[in-house]
């Protein structure tokens, strides 16, 4: 019972605070105004600044936040106990996390829709404004470097997700452009999108599906990663109407929806048992995690547990997002509390859900895994638990963490009668459609910061989308090509080549958080705003990542510069990005006596020029 009232008891929690605190600021600190003129009606082109619907925004704001780090994330840190994960979770998505989202969103709506990086040269300093966007450049490549490794992953996990995932494409463009171009209402083709998807889960692994699914899941992942870019690529170009964002909202559907699965079956779980047997659904992880207890070679929990868990919590990577994509296409300013402090609190929730399958649901049954491989023993109980998470190691890989989730979730599914197939499916398609939601997101936003950047530097050549687009996934590409650290160079190994930043990815994405949170703050100071609520969880994100960083640079015998194995390459981008960190606050420290004196413009005295106008 104790698992229901945590899912129930979170819920409740979220709710509440979205109509108490998210409003609160909403109306006295952020102080929307329903009548001001947002930036995709002022400055509507048809690509970018498109006037649209808040639920359609948020279908696609959510998605793109989302990804997989509500999942791996959760799903890795439960290894220090269930009770950390939890409450970091919990308050950090409410006090930090939405406040970060929401604060970013109305920023970037008051400024044209520029990003947070941009906006950064008006409010600090032209220098702070190349340097944030210097970050954001380094963090949105590892993005993409990474991203298409995660989806081929998941793919060879699951291949019956690979033809529902692919068939969201041309749903997506039919809804596009029967919205746009005919102005229908979005109900009926909402309801049709969501039973097509439902339908392909079920029957999309059938006959001579199931053996083109077989086919693709064997590709090699450096084909895997050069289609997936390449999609990117041409989603980053396309008007967003077209593909990103009814992709972005048919996705969300889907998504909530199995949330609502998940939740049920948890439910039915909870009060009447799980399988023939009836058995209790428990937690069967310990609270924390410590002496005896603790497992082998996990880093301290603190700081590690918070950038472990990201996105669930605070993302940096959100404020991308919010200022890159969605301050463009909301019609109105009152919708930024549900599409920025709700999206939050909804990932939030997804992450609660994560961490008690993984705690709760593994318990009900996964096979033991050996070296890495499922085998046909069944276990149970605490042993299920212990046998993912006996060690960092073996529970920090992405099949491990996304196995766990699946496994625990798919418990769930079939204590509401579901096949095991189709639980199994459906979770797989879950994990790979919020992974490809956040690479084409991701290309869009990189494209952005590459034309700020070259605006900013005088490249007038990287200013057009297309040459944007193609340094974005050219790059990303490059990387990706290499295979993992110590791996040989054979054509099965090439794709992984994002492995060799990704561990500096959690710290980098928390400490742009931080950073963005200055930005906001600066902002609100000029406008003489409460800047408590902002200062503090700015503060708490500009010390944690930076701490985590230094301590992977000299702590241990795994430390990147000073351990047994020095990995300098990690080295020397972990430095650069302290001291962009420091040389970003002594902008700030440098600019603060001025606030009171120098008051920025918001959008309405800008050029009115949008800035990414194709």
């Amino acid at each position: 019972m104790t698992t229901l009232l945590i899912a129930l008891g979170s819920l409740v929690l979220y709710w509440i605070a979205y109509h108490t605190y998210g409003r609160w600021l909403a109306r006295r600190v952020f102080r929307l105004d329903p009548d001001r003129t947002p930036p995709s009606i002022e400055f509507e082109d048809g690509e970018d600044y498109v006037p649209t619907a808040k639920g359609v925004v948020f279908g696609h704001h959510f998605t793109s936040i989302a990804g997989t780090g509500p999942i791996v994330g959760p799903a890795l840190a439960v290894i220090y106990g269930w009770l950390p994960a939890l409450l970091w979770v919990l308050f950090g998505s409410i006090l930090i996390g939405a406040v970060h989202d929401f604060g970013s969103l109305v920023v970037s709506m008051r400024s044209r829709g520029q990003t947070v990086g941009d906006i950064a040269g008006r409010v600090l300093s032209p220098r702070a404004r190349i340097l944030f966007l210097s970050i954001l450049f380094l963090a949105l490549t590892i993005v993409l470097a990474i991203f298409g490794l995660v989806i081929a992953a998941v793919f060879r996990m699951f291949p019956a997700s690979i033809f529902p995932c692919l068939i969201q494409v041309p749903i997506a463009v039919a809804i596009g452009m029967a919205l746009h171009r005919q102005g229908r209402s979005i109900t009926l083709p909402s309801i049709a999108a969501l039973a097509m998807m439902y339908l392909t889960v079920a029957w999309g692994d059938v006959g001579v599906l199931h053996a083109f699914n077989s086919a693709l899941a064997g590709m090699p992942v450096i084909v895997w990663v050069a289609v997936l870019l390449i999609y990117s690529y041409v989603a980053s170009v396309l008007p967003v109407w077209l593909l990103l964002q009814p992709r972005d909202y048919i996705n969300s559907l889907q998504l909530l929806s199995s949330l609502g699965l998940v939740v049920g079956g948890l439910v039915v779980a909870a009060l009447f048992g799980f399988g023939p047997e009836k058995q209790a659904l428990e937690i069967v992880a310990e609270p924390i995690r410590r002496g005896a207890d603790a497992p082998a070679g996990a880093p301290p929990m603190f700081p590690f547990l918070f950038i472990t868990i990201a996105c669930g919590a605070i993302s940096g990577f959100h404020c991308l997002v919010s200022s890159g994509t969605s301050s463009k296409q909301l019609r109105s300013e009152a919708d930024a509390q549900m599409v920025g402090f709700g999206s939050m609190l909804t990932e939030g929730f997804l992450a609660v859900l994560v961490i008690l399958a993984c705690v709760a649901g593994l318990g009900l049954g996964a096979p033991k895994i050996v070296d890495g491989i499922a085998t046909d023993t069944l276990l149970t109980g605490a042993d299920a638990y212990h046998n993912r998470y006996a060690s960092w190691k073996a529970s920090g890989g992405l099949p491990a963490t996304v196995g766990a989730f699946v496994d625990g979730s798919g418990n769930f599914l079939q204590a509401l009668h579901l096949p095991a197939t189709f639980a199994t499916a459906l979770m797989g398609v879950f994990v790979a459609s919020f992974a490809a939601t956040t690479l084409d997101s991701a290309c869009r936003l990189q494209r952005y910061v590459t034309q700020e950047l070259a605006n900013a530097v005088g490249w007038k050549f990287l200013t057009g989308k297309h040459a944007a687009s193609l340094l974005a996934i050219g790059l990303a590409g490059l990387i990706a090509a290499a295979p993992a650290p110590g791996a040989p160079w054979a054509f099965d190994q090439l794709g992984k080549g994002g492995l060799m930043l990704w561990p500096l990815f959690g710290a980098t994405n928390q400490l742009l958080g931080g950073i963005a949170f200055l930005v906001v703050l600066f902002w609100m100071a000029r406008r003489k705003m409460p800047l408590v609520w902002v200062a503090v969880p700015g503060l708490f994100m500009l010390i944690l990542p930076a701490s985590a960083l230094i301590l992977q640079l000299i702590s241990g015998p795994e430390a990147w510069l000073t351990g047994d194995s020095p990995n300098y390459l990690l080295s020397a981008f972990a430095v650069a990005t302290l001291a962009l960190e420091i040389w970003i606050l002594i902008e700030a420290y440098r600019a603060w006596p001025q606030w009171r004196q120098t008051l920025d413009v918001d959008s309405s005295s800008l050029n009115p020029t949008p800035p990414h106008r194709p």
